[in-house]
């Protein structure tokens, strides 16, 4: 994905795709697959072994469109192992590839080579090397690659959606099956849950559960299901307050992010 190539290749990022949507179209959201690719993506297709940690990771983004309208998207990144022994060994022929790359570009010159001779660290210090970049062997590690499943929503329901994107993957990585197919689960909150009238709560079935939302009444504050205490632990409590007078003031905010 353009990335400097003195990245080694389990740190370089890679261009993801869209395996599969459901519904195939929606007459008031169609489907942009660039946008949703890398919204649900952002940082692109990454490859880990076991050594890594694999936590799945959970974030919302917002598709704004030209006539002002939202969707609100909740996405669940996790960790799934390669069983395509090509892409494994493609793997490892671009790590061969990498630390012979590394190997010319800091070969020590003749003259530093005569001094390593009469040393005797330049033999250690290549095998450090070699150690420290070769992080994937076929024949030893398990190669892992992110995928992501995606709720798109008229309105940020994000507990709710968080819950029900869980209890799915919890579903397709359990050793037990749910006790209903894994599409009827999916057809049910896509088509039978009704979206909660105004100043109500509605309770539904997830894969393992009940799943609770509620959406404010036209008195009330609007729909803001977004843990405040994220905020609080991401900026701190000095910088929230500093950003909370700027918001006062009606002065020009930018929040910058990587």
């Amino acid at each position: 994905a353009g990335e400097n190539f003195e990245q080694t290749p389990l740190r370089r990022t890679f261009k993801s795709k869209v395996l599969a949507r459901y519904p195939e179209n929606v007459e008031w959201n169609p489907f942009d697959q660039d946008a949703v690719g890398m919204l649900c993506m952002p940082k692109g297709l990454a490859f880990k072994t076991q050594a890594d940690c694999r936590e799945p990771q959970f974030h919302s983004f917002i598709i704004t469109r030209e006539d002002g309208s939202r969707t609100f998207g909740f996405s669940l990144t996790f960790f799934e192992e390669v069983t395509s022994k090509q892409i494994c060994s493609a793997m490892q022929t671009l790590y061969h590839m990498h630390n012979a790359e590394y190997d010319i570009l800091h070969t020590p010159a003749s003259n530093d080579k005569e001094s390593c001779s009469s040393t005797g660290d330049c033999n250690g210090t290549s095998v450090s090397k070699l150690q420290r970049f070769n992080s994937y062997d076929i024949s030893r590690d398990t190669l892992y690659v992110s995928k992501c499943i995606c709720l798109i929503t008229p309105m940020s329901f994000m507990k709710a959606c968080k819950k029900v994107l869980e209890q799915l993957h919890q579903a397709v990585t359990s050793p037990q099956p749910p006790p209903l197919p894994l599409e009827s689960y999916i057809y049910n909150i896509l088509y039978e849950v009704p979206l909660p009238p105004a100043g109500r709560s509605l309770k539904f079935s997830g894969v393992y559960g009940p799943i609770i939302c509620q959406r404010p009444s036209t008195s009330e504050l609007p729909l803001f299901d977004f843990p405040v205490k994220e905020v609080f632990e991401l900026l701190g409590v000095e910088n929230v307050v500093q950003l909370f007078t700027c918001a006062l003031l009606e002065f020009q905010i930018l929040l910058y992010s990587q």
